[in-house]
């Protein structure tokens, strides 16, 4: 009767929970991360912002394809929602954290701003974790995935102005996000028909870098 018991409440192995459409799509979406990660260190923006809007894209993935698997397990949800939740910090607070530290030059004075756009990111999802929703349709503080939509908007502009003064602007501009995933504001869970406006806005944005890249080899 003991053995019984004892293979019942034997945990799953790690690697079963890669078995399941979901959670690879979440991996694509930390392996498109750590590519803009990668890109941003050896300085190639437009590269980098190539891959933050495909971990954007796939984070909306993720959750349409966990939420059309039938018969998936307390267990698998469960897994699934940390999974994405740790993915999140890497791709929506390191690397934007990344970028802006490689845009400054790696230089001390960017470190604050590095360092309150990943606390942001950690406090948001640690709170999320906890309570979820304030209401059926309603956040508290920005969801943090727009870190990766606003950023990748913001670097269209690279190169209209200054690069002085978008240093500026890039500074800002993670520090208002920062402050925004945190704030005790509502802001709201968006439907999901807005995915494929996200499909659209990922499309045209690698479309859009693409072309810059094909200019820098020219």
């Amino acid at each position: 009767m003991s053995l019984e018991n004892n293979s019942q409440t034997t945990p799953p192995t790690i690697l079963s929970f890669v078995n399941d459409w979901a959670n690879l799509c979440s991996l694509a979406g930390l392996f498109s991360a750590v590519l803009a990660i990668y890109f941003a260190i050896l300085g190639l923006f437009p590269a980098a912002m190539i891959g933050l809007v495909w971990a954007v894209l796939f984070d909306w993935s993720d959750g349409n394809i966990a939420r059309r698997m039938k018969g998936r397990t307390d267990e698998q949800r469960s897994f699934g929602g940390q999974l994405d939740s740790l993915i999140d910090i890497v791709s929506f607070g390191i690397c934007p954290a990344v970028v802006l530290l490689s845009y400054g030059d790696f230089s001390l004075w960017f470190f604050p701003g590095a360092f309150a756009i990943v606390a942001a990111g950690v406090l948001r999802l640690s709170y999320f974790n906890v309570y979820g929703l304030i209401s059926q349709s309603s956040y508290q503080g920005l969801a943090i995935d727009n870190n990766g939509i606003f950023l990748a908007l913001l670097f269209v502009f690279n190169g209209m102005i200054s690069e002085s003064a978008f240093t500026t602007v890039l500074y800002i501009v993670i520090l208002t996000l920062a402050v925004l995933n945190v704030a005790p504001i509502k802001t709201p869970k968006l439907s999901s028909n807005w995915y494929y406006v996200i499909v659209t806005y990922a499309l045209i944005l690698t479309v859009f870098f693409g072309w810059q890249l094909t200019l820098r080899t020219a």
